[in-house]
């Protein structure tokens, strides 16, 4: 949706500053003339929540480690010492833990709501890869920030995790080895997992920016899945209508973050982490970090070693094969009665895989779990075909049609409840 600008400096600074980089103008153009679609909900200020978010832990993530000392024997002490003797220490590690968690509870909304309006369907199919790709560092960088602690659960997590990559054929030996830094989890792996989860933010934040490049080169989807016919009639600028909706939408989002910075910063944690590395020591139950849940029932759901590990990998590389697996030509599950339905079965199936995942690996828990998984990768297939021979209601002709039509829909059902509502004067 990318077009003519429509900035026009008003004072020689800015003209001069034009000339020779139009940094103005860009922001300008991306954040308060663009245009967006006028039926947007507020599901789409999860993309702001998320910029918000990133900088958030990057800023946070920064002061922190003119704090922390990655060293195996002073780790877990560096991080006492920040919650005990630093100033709003305490502060800014529960900004840092929970704000990993709220960030991730923004991103499976905000993929989640691209599932349901099809916003991976042509021509976003590379704004889409990116988002998948952004969900992956975001995995692999807060699984090694959850190492950095070197309690219990850091330990050992690291140490399953990173045994899985042993499972892999030729090569799985020598990158455990390379991931480890000797034949063990220890000091070295504490340094590269320091390392890593410094760099990889930034990292990012570079595809963030290829993400927004993308959306804003091809333009938002929106809840019809009607492409905009008339900018004038189908949208609004982005700035006064989308930035407050948008800064709406963060204000509740940081209320609910507040809540459990200041009244519950361990909820999302787990007790064990607040014991030592202690390599002779095995918890009774490992398990990563809330978000990680639903891969982990899916690695653990399968027999083989090997086995459980493509599948978990496939399971979150299968999303970026979402514009090819789903055949239908409607985008948004509004107007797809069957699609639909399959998508909210298969929210309550990750639900429950995340669920399972928190469980023992033993008895009734390994069989629902080897379900779930295969209803996981059921709605893959089902989309396939489904998207072959459904029949979808019919579309709107434009965006400005269907924003009619529900003002329209609304005025009617008021003028109805007003009506029934008056006193029969006759009788």
């Amino acid at each position: 949706m990318s077009g003519h600008s429509s900035y026009v400096p008003k004072t020689g600074i800015e003209r001069w500053l034009d000339a020779r980089l139009p940094i103005v103008r860009l922001a300008h153009d991306s954040a308060v003339s663009y245009p967006v679609p006028r039926n947007l909900n507020y599901l789409w200020t999860f993309g702001g929540i998320l910029v918000f978010m990133l900088v958030a832990q990057i800023v946070t993530g920064i002061i922190l480690v003119m704090h922390y000392t990655p060293h195996a024997t002073m780790a877990f002490n560096s991080v006492e010492h920040i919650m005990r003797d630093v100033n709003y220490g305490w502060l800014l590690r529960y900004l840092h833990a929970n704000g990993a968690s709220m960030f991730f509870i923004a991103v499976y909304v905000h993929i989640f709501r691209g599932i349901y309006y099809g916003s991976y369907k042509a021509p976003r199919e590379v704004l889409w890869i990116l988002g998948v790709v952004i969900f992956l560092l975001m995995m692999a960088t807060a699984f090694m920030g959850y190492v950095l602690p070197w309690g219990q659960m850091s330990f050992w997590g690291a140490t399953v995790i990173t045994n899985l990559f042993s499972a892999l054929p030729v090569i799985g030996e020598t990158i455990v080895t390379y991931l480890w830094g000797g034949y063990s989890v220890d000091n070295p792996t504490l340094n590269r997992f320091f390392s890593l989860h410094y760099l990889l933010p930034f990292m990012i934040f570079g595809v963030v920016v290829l993400h927004v490049w993308a959306l804003h080169h091809v333009g938002q989807n929106n809840p019809t899945g009607v492409e905009v016919k008339n900018v004038e009639k189908d949208t609004v600028p982005f700035t006064p209508y989308a930035t407050i909706k948008d800064l709406f939408g963060m204000v509740v989002f940081m209320i609910v973050f507040g809540w459990f910075v200041f009244y519950q910063p361990n909820f999302m944690g787990h007790a064990d982490n607040y014991i030592p590395a202690n390599p002779a020591a095995t918890p009774a139950h490992i398990v990563p970090e809330w978000y990680f849940l639903p891969f982990y029932a899916i690695l653990r759901a399968i027999p083989d070693k090997l086995g459980g590990v493509l599948a978990m990998g496939s399971a979150i590389v299968v999303l970026a094969f979402l514009p090819w697996i789903d055949t239908s030509k409607v985008r948004s599950m509004n107007y797809r009665p069957i699609a639909r339905q399959l998508f909210w079965a298969w929210l309550v199936v990750c639900i429950g895989l995340g669920y399972l995942g928190a469980m023992p690996a033993e008895g009734g828990y390994v069989v629902a779990s080897q379900i779930f998984t295969v209803l996981y990768f059921g709605f893959f297939v089902a989309l396939f075909v489904v998207g072959l021979f459904e029949r979808p209601k019919a579309l709107p002709t434009s965006i400005a049609d269907s924003v009619l039509a529900s003002a329209k829909g609304g005025s009617a059902a008021r003028l109805a409840t007003a009506t029934a509502a008056e006193p029969n004067v006759k009788g």
